[in-house]
Parts: structure tokens; sequence; C-alpha cells
């Protein structure tokens, strides 16, 4: 757990700094909520047993019960436009595999920002946010990207039937784990599609952005597309991009992204843009975050204004996924070296177990906001508990001995060197303790 926390500390510090307030939301939802949001996905939702009330299922992400609390609050100003974060968990019927950092219960931490703004400003922040965090936790990665509005414009002109789009998205989606016979395949006689239109739609998906590539060359062939030009939707889709890519270079992180138009992302919430942030370290881990626009999927939970259309919030986000990450730190990690308990003084008895003085020594360091800890006996072996402070990684050991502390002495020593000249710890006075082990923990830092 200790690796975990420190993964949760340091990505909530990254949401703070970018302004980022918390909030709750149940573990379970109606399942009429959850139910039509997931695409193909929906099957792995997690339903509970019908006791005479409600049909419930447990919450599949942290996206949906956001936009739901959205649509309750109204026209609070807070909720109108707020940035939002959320660390909790979420339940998926998948199969769970340990190594990959796949689970049926595992946490995910959320960052959106609801809100009507200027065009692709909070889609920039959110994609710092998250390039930010995960910098933090040191994991390489780069950044897939795409646009929904583009995709289904692309399968538009291509000639798929409006009520197959949704469908052959999700195959689409395939295309980072199969070859492209495969998807293809998929199209034509799994979904219906004529070859003639698989193909074209494969001219446009296999466009991608190769490592060492600029997101600008691919932008371009798009810009230069006739077929495209005239679709309004593909066009809006491709001035975001356009945007987007400006603002990103202000933010320094335009290098991190790849541009890849068979990216379709099988939720049904999107709207807009789309992304991936793949891991570049470990090998069958996948994707470490995703999110995108999702403007509609408030206006589904609000009602309708006295015009009839529906009440809407826009919002972007993004999602981490800890247990991906923590995979990948975790194999980084030697167990015999992780400190799993932030105890920083251990404090030991000499002769006599001075229970209750070292009961009184560990108040002190409490009260003065230091992690102290002693063992729960009253004549410990001093063996033991030098034991019990190696082991348990503690930087210091604060030493009593009854001739010592019947003179208001004490004596410090430093764990993590195991050097003559501190022999059986320094010897200090007692009212100094506090203040001496505040300034040694700062020089750890």
């Amino acid at each position: 757990m200790a690796i975990r926390q420190e993964l949760f500390n340091k990505i909530t510090t990254v949401f703070q700094q970018h302004g980022g307030v918390t909030i709750d939301t149940p573990v379970f939802e109606m399942r009429e909520i959850l139910s039509g949001k997931y695409g193909e996905d929906s099957k792995l939702i997690y339903d509970l047993a019908n006791q005479g009330g409600e049909d419930c299922s447990l919450r599949y992400d942290l996206t949906v019960p956001f936009a739901r609390y959205l649509a309750m609050q109204g026209n609070k100003p807070e909720a109108v436009q707020m940035k939002r974060y959320q660390i909790a968990k979420v339940y998926r019927r998948d199969q769970p595999a340990m190594t990959k950092g796949r689970l049926r219960e595992f946490y995910q931490c959320d960052f959106d920002i609801a809100g009507v703004y200027d065009p692709m400003i909070p889609d920039s922040e959110v994609l710092k946010t998250v390039c930010d965090a995960l910098d933090t936790v040191q994991v390489p990665f780069h950044i897939k990207m795409s646009h929904r509005q583009i995709l289904d414009g692309i399968l538009e002109v291509c000639g798929v039937p409006s009520g197959k789009i949704r469908s052959i998205s999700s195959a689409v989606d395939k295309l980072d784990k199969l070859p492209w016979k495969d998807v293809k395949y998929e199209m034509m006689h799994e979904k219906g599609l004529e070859e003639s239109v698989s193909d074209r739609i494969g001219h446009y998906i296999q466009m991608r952005q190769e490592e060492n590539d600029s997101p600008d060359r691919i932008l371009s062939l798009l810009q230069n597309d006739r077929d495209l030009a005239l679709h309004s939707g593909a066009c809006k889709g491709i001035a975001d991009i356009s945007l987007l890519l400006e603002y990103l270079d202000i933010f320094r992180i335009k290098d991190r992204i790849r541009l890849d138009l068979s990216l379709a992302r099988g939720l049904d919430y999107y709207t807009g843009l789309i992304y991936e942030a793949i891991q570049n370290e470990t090998e069958g881990v996948g994707s470490i975050a995703a999110g995108g626009r999702y403007d509609g999927l408030v206006g589904i939970f609000s009602g309708t204004n006295k015009s009839g259309k529906p009440k809407t919030i826009p919002c972007v986000g993004v999602s981490i996924g800890v247990e991906r990450l923590f995979s990948i730190l975790m194999g980084r990690q030697n167990m015999d070296e992780i400190k799993s308990n932030p105890t920083e003084v251990y404090v030991i008895s000499v002769g006599d177990g001075l229970l209750k003085e070292r009961m009184e020594v560990a108040r002190e360091l409490w009260d003065a906001g230091i992690k102290a800890s002693y063992m729960f006996k009253n004549k410990p072996k001093l063996e033991k508990q030098w034991l019990a402070c190696e082991k348990g990684q503690i930087p210091f050991a604060v030493i009593l001995g009854k001739d010592e502390m019947d003179n208001g002495k004490v004596r410090i020593k430093d764990m993590r060197y195991k050097d003559e000249s501190q022999r059986g710890g320094i010897l200090i006075d007692r009212k100094e303790m506090a203040h001496q082990l505040w300034n040694r923990m700062n020089n750890l830092l």
C-alpha cells in the first residue's frame, strides 16, 4: 500500500495544482443510469440482485456518475463550471490479469472540466494535466489522439449506413490489436459492409503518425482531403485538432501526441476529442489513461428546457488507470527495499523495559507531528527492538536508558548508517529531542 498511496498523493497533487476540487459519488447507481452508455462493454457491468427495490448496478466508471451529479445540481454556479477530480473504485465483469493491471475491482483517478468555454481551451488543460501526472510518476508514454466527428465523417463519406456507425467504430478500434485484414474481415462478414466500403475506410484509418513524426503531417492530409472537406462534422473535428495542437505546443506537450484515426474509444458518450495515453515501458500493459469530450451526457439526465432542448453541460476529462501504473512501478521495485510504513522514529529502551517512559516519549513525538512507534511489550529484548526498527526501515531511533532519563537526556541514532561514530547514539537534552529529529528528517528530503 505504501507505493499505491504515494501514487495517489502524487496524482492528487497534480490535480489540485490544476485547480481541481474533489467530489464523491455512490458506488452503485440505478441500472437505467448506466445502461446504454458503454457500447459493447455494457456486458461488463455488474448488476445487483433485485431485493424488492430499484434495479441497481455497481458503477462501471466515474464519468457517468459525475454527469448524473452535475444534472442534479441544476443551475448552481459550482456545477455549471467546475474542475473536478475523484479517486475511487469501479467494477467490471472482466477477465482479470494481475500482471497487466486488469482487475474486476480497481481504482480510477479522474479529472474533468465541466462548463461552456471557448473551443479546445479546457481540452488542452486536461491533456496537460494527464501529462503532468504521468511525468510525476516517471512513466514514459505517448498519447494517441483522434476525434469522434472526424471518424464519423470518414465512415459516412466512405458509405457506411448511419445505423452501423457505432458498430463499425467498434471494429475500427481493434486495429491496435489486430492486423487490418482481420478488422476488414469483421467489417465485411460480421458487420455486413461491402468490400469497396471497407477498403475506403482502410485508406483513412491506416493513416498513422509514426514515432518521431509530427501530427502536422496527418493533419495536413485531412485538411486537404476533398471528400472530408464536404462533410461539416469532419471539418469541425479537423478545425478542433488544428487549434488544439497550437495550444499543446504552448504547453510543450505537442511532441507527446500521435494522431491515430483508428482510435475510436468504445464508450458511446464521447462526442468530440478522444485520446489514450500509452506507456512505453512494459510490454502488454497497454493504455494507462484515456478520456475525451462528452458534451451530451449530462443532458441525458437533466431533462429539457422550455424550448424542448436538453439542459446539458459540455464536459471533457481523463481517467488514469492506477492499477496499471501500479503494476509498472512494482515491476521496478526490489520488494525488500520497499518501506511499507510511514514511521519515522522508533522508541527503544535499554535495560529495564521503561514502558511508561517509552509511551511518554512517543506521545511527545506525536504531539510534535512526528510519526513514531514503539514495541508493545513491557520488557522487550533490545535485539528485537533493533530488528523491528531495521525491518520497518525506520530512519531514526530514540534510545532510552534509566540513567539518561533521570538526567533529562535521550540518545538519537540515525539507523541509515552503520558507522562507529554514532555507537550507541548521540546524547542530547530530552527537551531538544523533537527539534533535533525535525532537523535530521528535513535533511532526508
